[in-house]
């Protein structure tokens, strides 16, 4: 699903007049090392560099290897609730380590690429003098870190691209991969789910890209709802339509992103809180604070009182 919406984006991109060089970084040793190559002399040249997760080992490398140039900005675009952990591990000059991990290290592998984070979290270190800027993109509520400029989404592009959208009577149900990265327990997830529809009368699952297929089915099986894999990110599917006239979502990005994108219209976005019970014993001690974070910092998204079990307002 992840490379599938990455295409649709690319095809927006173009649209848009921007030239578009697609490189299949992913493809095992050998397309990493085309990719990285192929970069290279780009990386050098360039003035301005525009990133994604600044989380991701292939981006860090990317940094790793590029010059270190007074006058080059980098700008960090992501609206993912990691962008929150970013800026403070960069404030306070942490290694970068996403929120759901447990410990600091990473494991052996982590270990051998201590080297490369070290070097990627100095390209993201803007100077004391206002040399080698660095900029935040984001529509996340951060606190800028010092000599770092942060920039708010406001999702103006999409709202003027897209829609507005034909509303249902309905409620849509967000997906998350909570499951998938060890923090919350599948049944207990599979449950809320169930509570959720059956108490708002959802009948559409929008997937999250990493939802496994076993678990969608299980969700399916559970509960009745219509699965669905977006094309696109969740943002403009809903500024496209047809979306419920509310959508339901655990603590995510899309608290953050869908009253951005949704601004104008009739639609309620509602989060439901993680119980701390829910989370399983692999999850970080750092879990059941960041997702409360993720929801009271959530201005636009209206707050379920206790849990999947009352309706709002």
């Amino acid at each position: 699903m992840t490379r599938g919406q990455l295409r649709r984006m690319a095809e927006l991109a173009r649209d848009e007049g921007i030239t578009v060089s697609w490189q299949e970084a992913r493809d095992g040793m050998g397309g990493a090392v085309s990719s990285l190559l192929s970069l290279a002399r780009r990386l050098r040249r360039a003035r301005t560099l525009v990133i994604g997760d600044p989380f991701s080992r292939y981006v860090q490398l990317l940094l790793a290897l590029t010059p270190a140039r007074a006058e080059r900005q980098i700008t960090v675009v992501d609206d993912g609730t990691a962008t929150m952990e970013f800026v403070s591990q960069l404030a306070r000059g942490e290694r970068f380590v996403r929120w759901h991990r447990r410990g600091v290290r990473g494991g052996a592998r982590g270990l051998l690429f201590a080297p490369v984070s070290r070097r990627a979290r100095r390209r993201l270190t803007p100077r004391p003098d206002g040399k080698r800027p660095v900029e935040v993109f984001s529509s996340m509520p951060v606190e800028p870190p010092e000599n770092v400029t942060v920039t708010a989404n406001e999702f103006a592009w999409t709202r003027a691209r897209f829609g507005p959208p034909r509303l249902t009577q309905g409620a849509d149900l967000v997906g998350t991969s909570l499951v998938e990265t060890g923090v919350v327990d599948t049944e207990r997830y599979l449950e809320a789910v169930a509570s959720l529809a059956r108490e708002y009368g959802a009948t559409r699952y929008f997937a999250h890209r990493r939802e496994s297929s076993e678990k969608l089915q299980r969700v399916s099986a559970a509960t009745g709802l219509e699965i669905v894999r977006p094309d696109l990110p969740l943002e403009l599917v809903a500024r496209r339509g047809p979306v419920g006239r509310t959508i339901l979502s655990f603590p995510s990005t899309v608290v953050h992103t869908l009253p951005l994108a949704l601004a104008g219209t009739a639609v309620t976005v509602a989060v439901c809180d993680v119980d701390p019970a829910w989370l399983t014993r692999n999850a970080s001690p750092r879990a059941q604070g960041f997702l409360a974070g993720v929801t009271g910092t959530a201005t636009g998204a209206h707050r379920l009182p206790n849990g999947p079990t009352r309706s709002p307002g």
